[in-house]
């Protein structure tokens, strides 16, 4: 199982970007999927969620501006990410926990991204 973030970019504050994370592979069902960001220094903090039947939570500092949206069809979770400021800085990483194959039988785990990088300047 593979997660493919990308999207990530240099922008001027007040901004906008959007983040995309595609699952792949040997996995037959996708529940809540996430996305987590790491600013230098910093501990990775939760941006936002959205579980396997679309409810989404955020976190305090991104809610109302950033919004968090998935395709089933696509295996593929979105960050819209608008009005950015200098402190949305940071290594975006997509989450996802899934239900996969291994070997003949099945199993269940979290799965992360590689992380694509946001810059935002003043």
């Amino acid at each position: 199982v593979q997660l493919q973030a990308s999207g990530g970019g240099l922008v001027q504050a007040g901004g906008s970007l959007r983040l995309s994370c595609t699952v792949s592979g040997n996995f037959f069902a996708i529940n809540a999927m996430s996305w987590y960001r790491q600013a230098p220094g910093k501990q990775r903090e939760l941006v936002a969620l959205i579980t396997g039947v679309g409810s989404t939570n955020y976190g305090h500092s991104v809610e109302g501006r950033f919004t968090i949206s998935r395709d089933n069809d696509k295996n593929t979770m979105y960050l819209q990410m608008n009005s950015l400021k200098p402190e949305d800085t940071a290594v975006y990483y997509c989450n996802a926990a899934l239900h996969y194959y291994r070997g003949s039988s099945r199993s269940a785990g979290d799965f992360w991204g590689q992380g694509t990088l946001v810059t935002v300047s003043s």
